[in-house]
């Protein structure tokens, strides 16, 4: 039961977060090390990006199915330039950016400096330019900040949403171009996952009913999470969350400083 218990709250955080501006991996790392929770493996991992892979689907399927007919129109395009960047800094920085996962000894600076993004785009005024509007130039430096986001406690949906807000493009189609970016990372993600997964198969039937339940509450948090996010995005601010994220680093820290 306890196991069970553990896998849905660790999806319910993986689908909130993961859309959130408040980094999903950060928030996963700082519960399993506050609650003494036992690494739920590689395969869970793999099953959480699952999960929020579908709130993605469900909510943008029109986009998806017209580049599914469309894959050579612009969105497409935009997609495939958007993904290069964060690919090569994944691949490239992938040893490193693990080990700073499983320490965590970085998370409290980090989400300090997802509060300074966010509080800071939030400050600048709006731009206009439409989903329509957006260039390759837009989809390389979203995609670069993507990439910047892989570090545990850096948001990677306030992150991609800031540089489309930087670039000038409006509210809501900055968030749908961030939460479209996402899919082909996750997918991504879960590719290479799936690949370490050949050596690590699941053993026991037993892990089999919390990997599900956990998948699906992280779905179903993931598609809360969109949605909630989209309305905020058009007709409110992030500074709330850039508070939740430096009161949450500022705690870190000081539990760092006491040895904790």
């Amino acid at each position: 039961m306890l196991v069970l218990l553990e896998h849905i709250f660790l999806g319910i955080v993986q689908g909130l977060t993961e859309f959130l501006p408040i980094s999903s991996t950060g928030h996963l790392v700082l519960f399993r090390k506050l609650f003494g929770m036992q690494e739920a493996g590689l395969l869970f991992d793999t099953m959480l990006h699952f999960g929020t892979l579908i709130a993605v689907v469900i909510v943008f399927w029109s986009e998806i199915r017209h580049v599914l007919l469309h894959p050579t129109g612009k969105l497409a395009r935009l997609l495939v330039v958007g993904t290069i960047p964060t690919a090569v800094i994944g691949l490239a920085f992938e040893d490193y950016f693990e080990e700073i996962s499983r320490t965590g000894v970085t998370i409290g600076w980090e989400f300090l400096a997802t509060g300074v993004i966010l509080w800071a785009v939030e400050s600048m005024r709006r731009g206009k330019r439409k989903f329509e509007q957006i260039t390759y130039t837009d989809a390389l430096i979203v995609g670069t900040l993507q990439g910047a986001a892989i570090l545990p406690a850096i948001s990677r949906s306030g992150l991609t949403i800031a540089g489309s807000l930087m670039r000038g493009i409006d509210r809501a189609d900055a968030a749908r171009f961030s939460f479209l970016l996402s899919l082909p990372a996750i997918l991504g993600a879960s590719a290479l996952q799936t690949v370490k997964l050949v050596k690590a198969p699941l053993h026991s039937s037993y892990e089999l009913i919390p990997l599900l339940v956990g998948t699906g509450f992280a779905a179903i948090s993931g598609y809360v999470a969109i949605r909630w996010m989209l309305k905020i995005i058009s007709n409110g601010s992030m500074k709330g969350f850039a508070l939740y994220v430096w009161a949450l680093g500022l705690l870190i820290l000081g539990l760092q400083f006491m040895g904790r």
